[in-house]
């Protein structure tokens, strides 16, 4: 399992991490949870990936928490439920390989599944890929949820499979983002409790966790008002840098 190192609690660390959970406020809110967890990889950059996990995972419940309402009614209940039927085992898998793995391996994968995600967003975007053109069955939801709920639990990046089950489906861009709220809300729930049985909350991850309160409301209330004002080509791209340069971090990290 990965290492749990203490931290020491710098200005440079509250920053990091004030601007990590500020970014998976705005990006849970008001995009979707596909970019949320570029929060994780900023902050596996100065912690260890085990703690960087511990530590956003309430900040994530908290924000799910504070976008339900906004978007309260407006997903599409069926395919919600059947992606987070499938993420219960996703998670369960998340839970038996993180407790088998060390922390190289862990980077390494976090950072494979980044630049994964950069190149299936690019792809989608120049419609290589276009998950609308063909409605996905509810076979395929539950398989994506399974890998939803796995990369959910190992990097915080359920994002991917999620959107490629529910775009397909063809929902419009707030029936999407209400959905990806509502199955994300219910998949870090469904990961608390393993979260804990792992080590992965400690007295001193609860202490960073207060801190971070304001960045989270901040940031989910920012992401709810972007939603309908900030172009999402814009956020992304800025999405797709950081991915892109916290991903190769984090492999060389892990590799060397």
């Amino acid at each position: 399992m990965p290492e749990m190192e203490r931290v020491e609690i710098t200005v440079w660390f509250i920053a990091i991490c004030g601007v990590s959970v500020l970014f998976a406020g705005i990006s849970k809110g008001g995009f979707g949870s596909g970019a949320a967890f570029v929060s994780a990889l900023i902050l596996a950059l100065a912690v260890p990936p085990g703690l960087a996990l511990g530590i956003m995972l309430p900040m994530l419940m908290l924000i799910d928490a504070l976008t339900l309402r906004p978007y309260w009614g407006q997903w599409r209940l069926r395919e919600s439920v059947i992606m987070i039927l499938g993420a219960i085992p996703g998670v369960a898998l998340g839970a038996v390989f993180f407790a088998s793995t060390d922390a190289d391996v862990l980077r390494i994968l976090i950072g494979v599944i980044a630049l994964g995600f950069v190149v299936w967003q690019i792809a989608r975007s120049r419609g290589w890929i276009d998950p609308t053109k063909s409605r996905p069955s509810e076979a395929m939801g539950l398989s994506m949820g399974i890998a939803a709920g796995f990369a959910s639990f190992v990097s915080h990046a359920g994002g991917p499979p999620a959107a490629m089950y529910l775009l397909g489906r063809g929902m419009n861009k707030t029936e999407y983002q209400a959905s990806s709220v509502l199955v994300f809300w219910a998949i870090n729930i469904a990961k608390f409790f393993p979260y804990a049985a792992l080590g992965l909350f400690t007295l001193e991850t609860a202490k960073i966790n207060v801190m971070m309160v304001p960045f989270a409301v901040l940031g989910a209330w920012l992401g709810v008002k972007a939603h309908h004002l900030v172009p999402e080509r814009l956020f992304f791209g800025l999405t797709y840098v950081l991915l892109t340069v916290t991903g190769t971090k984090l492999i060389w990290d892990g590799v060397f």
